[in-house]
C-alpha cells in the first residue's frame, strides 16, 4: 500500500488528524492495534476547550456535539467547606468549555471517516515503524496471517503512551521528563443526574474529589485514593458514602446515587517527551505527553498537536515548504509545557499530600484563599482552564 501519511492509532488524535488531512486533500491511512469496539469502550474525560470544539466543527463532525454537548460557563471550587464559582465567561471575555465525552468525540470522528471512505486498519498486530529517518518511511503490520507494508511520506505517532512510535526511537535521541504522583483517581460512571449543573472541584481533608457529568442523566465522579487501592475493594455504596463525606452539606444532600456502570483507578503523572519529531515521524497526543487530568488538558492538547501537524504537512504539499514540519516540535512543546504547568499546579493545590506534612495543607489553604479573593487569581485559573489560544506566545 502507498499513502502520503500513515497514522498510527485510531483514538481521537489520530482520527482528528485523519479528518484534517482529508479536508486538505491529503491521503492517509490509520493503523490501530485494537478493535474499533475496544477503542469506543475506553472511558475518558470530556471537557472540551473552545479550540477543540472549533476543530470538530472545522472537520464537519460537530453537529451532535452542538446538540448534545453541555456548554459550561463556569465551575465550582470547594474547599474549607464552602464553594466558590469560577466564572469562566466573565473572566475570559465570554469563553466557555463544553462537556462532551471523549467516547462521543471518537464515535463522531469514526463515523465521519467511514463516510468519506478513508482506510482504517483495526486489529493490526506487530505494528512497526521503519526508515522514518529517511525520505521513504514504512509501516508494517500483521493481519489475517499476512504481513502488510505501507509506504508513505510521513508517519504520525498518535498511538498513546504505550505505543510503538515513541518506543522505536533510539534512547539517545530522546529525553523524557516525568513526575508520578503518589495517588490515583477512582472514577465511577453512573446513570444518575449530576449533583450540580456545573463541575465541582473538591479539596477536603479526606482528599480530592471531582463531580463531573456526561449528560443531564449521566454522571462521572472521581475520588483521590492511594495507589495501593484496588477497584474490587470499592463497592458502589462505599464510593457514594466517601464522596458524600467530601462534599459540602448542600451538595451531599442533592447527591443521587445508583449502580455504577464502570469503575476504574487511573494513576496520575506528568510526562513530556522532547523532541516530538524524528526525521519524518512525529509524535502527537499521549504518545508525546501526559498531563494529570485535574486541568482537563489531555484531549485538548492532543487536538492542538494534530492541528499544528496537519497545518505543517499541508504546507509541505501545497507550498513545498518544510518550515512547518521543522518547527512542529518546538511549537507544540511551548504549548505543552504551559498546559503541564497548569495541570501540575492545579493538582498540587487541590490534592492531599500527607507525606509532605501539615505545613503543605496550610500553604494550599492560603493559596486557595488568595486565588478566590483576587480577580487576577481567578482570571489565571479561568484563562488556563478554557485553554490558551492556538497562537499564544507566538510572534
Amino acid at each position: 500500500m502507498r499513502t502520503q501519511v500513515a497514522i498510527i492509532g485510531a483514538g481521537p488524535s489520530g482520527l482528528l488528524l485523519g479528518q484534517l488531512l482529508h479536508k486538505a486533500g491529503i491521503d492517509n491511512i490509520i493503523v490501530e492495534r485494537q478493535s474499533g469496539d475496544y477503542v469506543l469502550g475506553r472511558i475518558r474525560a470530556g471537557v472540551l476547550e473552545q479550540v477543540t470544539t472549533d476543530l470538530m466543527l472545522e472537520v464537519g463532525v460537530g453537529e451532535r456535539m452542538l446538540k448534545e454537548g453541555l456548554p459550561h460557563g463556569g465551575f465550582d471550587m470547594l474547599f474549607d467547606g464552602a464553594r466558590h464559582r469560577i466564572d469562566l465567561e466573565a473572566l475570559t471575555g465570554g469563553k466557555r468549555v463544553t462537556v462532551y465525552g471523549q467516547t462521543e468525540v471518537t464515535r463522531d470522528l469514526m463515523e465521519a471517516r467511514e463516510k468519506v471512505g478513508r482506510t482504517t486498519v483495526y486489529e493490526a498486530a506487530n505494528v512497526q515503524v521503519l526508515d522514518y529517518d529517511t525520505a521513504k518511511p514504512r509501516v508494517t503490520y500483521e493481519k489475517d496471517g499476512q504481513t502488510h507494508t505501507i509506504e508513505c511520506d510521513f508517519i504520525a505517532g498518535c498511538d498513546g503512551f504505550h505505543g510503538v512510535c515513541r518506543a522505536s526511537v533510539p534512547r539517545g535521541a530522546i529525553r523524557e521528563f516525568e513526575k508520578v504522583y503518589p495517588f490515583g483517581w477512582l472514577g465511577m460512571l453512573a446513570d444518575t443526574p449530576p449533583v450540580h449543573h456545573e463541575l465541582i472541584y473538591v479539596r477536603s481533608e479526606r482528599g480530592f474529589a471531582l463531580c463531573s457529568q456526561r449528560s443531564h442523566t449521566r454522571s462521572r465522579y472521581y475520588l483521590q485514593v492511594p495507589l495501593t487501592d484496588k477497584v474490587e475493594a470499592w463497592s458502589d455504596d462505599a464510593f457514594w458514602n466517601e464522596l458524600r463525606l467530601r462534599l459540602d452539606p448542600e451538595a451531599a444532600a442533592r447527591l443521587v446515587t445508583g449502580p455504577g456502570l464502570e469503575k476504574s483507578i487511573a494513576p496520575l503523572r506528568s510526562f513530556v517527551t522532547e523532541p516530538l519529531r524524528f526525521g519524518r515521524m512525529f509524535l502527537a497526543g499521549d504518545a508525546g505527553h501526559i498531563v494529570p487530568p485535574t486541568g482537563a488538558k489531555g484531549l485538548n492538547l492532543a487536538a492542538t498537536d494534530v492541528k499544528y501537524l496537519s497545518t505543517a504537512i499541508t504546507e509541505f504539499y501545497q507550498e513545498r515548504s518544510e518550515a512547518g514540519i521543522d518547527g512542529y516540535s518546538e511549537r507544540c512543546l511551548k504549548r505543552i509545557w504551559r498546559a503541564e504547568r497548569f495541570s501540575w499546579w492545579f493538582t498540587g493545590i487541590m490534592h492531599n499530600f500527607p507525606e509532605d506534612g501539615p505545613i503543605v495543607a496550610k500553604l494550599q489553604q492560603a493559596e486557595l484563599d488568595y486565588l478566590i479573593h483576587s480577580e487576577h487569581g481567578r482570571r489565571t485559573i479561568a484563562e488556563n482552564y478554557v485553554g490558551l489560544p492556538l497562537n499564544f506566545g507566538e510572534s
